[in-house]
């Protein structure tokens, strides 16, 4: 074989492995649902604003970050959050607290002409993804009254088993694991709120 030979096949070789990767399979995203059920209990119609949120490093990127054995975790390139990962838990906690305090007035971005009563701040300290088998959400948080600055904090813990095989069983299992997360703030809302009276 002649060195131009050579040179061809390589060349082919290389034009091949990039069409593979180019036909390889699309990403998919992902997005965290508020899931939460009202529990029957009166509404409460105050303004709440949730955020900051804050999140691992570890999990803080595009892609789902998957423990796949003991002390390994693997970086899913085809499987993605839709938003980053701090917004997209601030934005279901906040669709989870319309539904748990009665009230449309709760955002996760600040708004014109918007003055919450309340301010949560989330500071997620694990974010866990074990596909088919489990999701865990554990934050400590904090509800601020915007008047008077009292506040009330907690520690939620939330693990979720995951039903199904999917990433959307996984994402499904989070958003599950956070409307938990929600009805702990809801709940010391209203107590703050009920001291006010």
């Amino acid at each position: 074989m002649t060195a131009t030979q050579i040179a061809n096949l390589i060349l082919i070789a290389l034009v091949a492995a990039a069409a593979a990767s180019c036909a390889s399979a699309p990403a998919r995203f992902y997005n965290l649902d508020s899931t939460a059920t009202p529990d029957g209990v009166p509404a409460t119609r105050d303004a709440v604003m949730v955020g900051p949120v804050s999140i691992p490093a570890s999990v803080d990127q595009p892609e789902f970050v998957v423990q796949v054995a003991p002390n390994r975790v693997e970086v899913d390139e085809f499987n993605r959050w839709d938003a980053p990962l701090n917004d997209a838990i601030a934005q279901a906690v906040a669709g989870d607290l319309v539904k748990l305090l009665g009230t449309p007035d709760v955002t996760s971005a600040p708004m014109a002409n918007f003055v919450p009563a309340y301010r949560v701040t989330i500071d997620v300290q694990r974010f866990d993804s074990v596909p088919s088998r489990s999701a865990l959400v554990e934050a400590v948080w904090t509800v601020r009254r915007t008047a008077g600055g009292e506040t009330r904090s907690g520690r939620t813990t939330a693990p979720e088993a995951v039903q199904g095989d999917s990433f959307d069983a996984l994402a499904a299992a989070h958003s599950r694991a956070l409307a938990r997360l929600s009805g702990d703030i809801a709940t010391a809302i209203r107590a703050e709120a009920e001291n006010q009276r």
